[in-house]
């Protein structure tokens, strides 16, 4: 009860206040001022403009996640065409300028360029030789047990066999960016020195994913390069709430959705079955042309739509155009003996 003001006091300070004897206390430190004497308390950090910081912490988590699964669906369908274990694992996730990315790879190596329709502008798939020409080796029915790298770019046979890879990849890569935009990768362009490709400036900053690909006693990398201008748009969904909170009811009605769509153009074979009896196998060995085979069933009653063979609707046999048609009644109910 002693921090309350009484009347007193209250027109004691807006006396104060009016005659201009009271003055507020300025707790906050300005950053920026001509004048300042307090430069021991204010924490200064370096900045370099070469390498500015344009994707977040949280965002990178997410696009290390996303290529996570990535990796894991790779590898699988790596192991599956080689027919033999290949381990694929994010080794690094990190943002640069472009011409620092280009300037640790190896020359030559596999350039590939590739396009993710609807996003405007270009990324880049490189792979090592060091995991290529064991791949290569593989799929020609070698052991890799005295593989000799050459330091030489790429045959045609050889770009042909190392592309059945990249596209398994590109539809591994596909699949994993569905919770975020359905995006159509492919390959436009490939090169065996990376320093004559330039798809965007070199200080511009670019989203570098580093794979580690192990094939028996082989190994080699993979990188993954996504400019910050191509992937701009889809930013604002790599935020860690929409990553892990809202992906999974779009990708859940999306995923019905084609599954209706495939399911919707199945073909069903559809059957009207007229009635139903029993008969010997003797009577069966003595049928002949022109026998009659009688059924307790009235000929005015429903006829059994049947839908692959399994008794679906009642309907109505009649004639449709000169044609013979069953209009269906209803759908046959669980109590129903039919």
């Amino acid at each position: 009860m002693a921090d309350i003001l009484q009347q007193s006091d209250i027109d004691a300070l807006l006396a104060a206040v009016d005659a201009g004897d009271v003055h507020e206390e300025q707790d906050a430190v300005q950053i920026f001022s001509r004048h300042r004497r307090d430069l021991e308390s204010v924490e200064v950090r370096l900045y370099d403009f070469k390498r500015p910081e344009r994707v977040s912490k949280d965002q990178m988590r997410a696009m290390q996640t996303l290529h996570e699964a990535f990796a894991r669906n790779f590898g699988a369908a790596l192991s599956g065409f080689l027919r033999t274990i290949v381990e694929v694992k994010v080794a690094n996730c990190e943002q640069m300028t472009y011409a620092e990315f280009i300037a640790g790879l190896p020359n030559p190596t596999s350039f590939n360029l590739v396009e993710a329709k609807p996003l405007e502008g270009q990324m880049c798939l490189e792979i090592s030789p060091l995991i290529i020409y064991p791949i290569i080796d593989r799929l020609l029915g070698g052991t890799n047990s005295e593989l000799f790298i050459p330091q030489r770019p790429m045959t045609l046979i050889e770009t042909r066999l190392i592309s059945k890879i990249t596209t398994r990849g590109l539809a591994a890569l596909s699949e994993a960016w569905q919770s975020i935009r359905n995006l159509d990768f492919r390959i436009v362009a490939e090169e065996s020195n990376p320093q004559l490709v330039q798809i965007v400036p070199p200080n511009e900053v670019v989203v570098v994913i580093g794979f580690e690909l192990k094939l028996a006693n082989r190994a080699g990398t993979m990188n993954l390069c996504f400019p910050f201008n191509v992937i701009e748009p889809l930013m604002d969904d790599l935020s860690s709430r929409s990553w892990f909170n809202n992906p999974k009811a779009g990708k859940e009605t999306s995923l019905k959705g084609r599954i209706a769509g495939h399911l919707g153009r199945a073909p069903l074979t559809a059957t009207g079955l007229l009635a139903e009896t029993t008969i010997t196998l003797r009577d069966l060995m003595n049928l002949s042309v022109g026998d009659l085979i009688v059924t307790d069933r009235p000929a005015s009653s429903n006829v059994v739509l049947c839908l692959e063979n399994e008794k679906s609707f009642l309907a109505n046999i009649g004639q449709y155009k000169g044609n013979r048609a069953l209009r269906v009644v209803r759908a046959v109910k669980e109590g129903d003996r039919v």
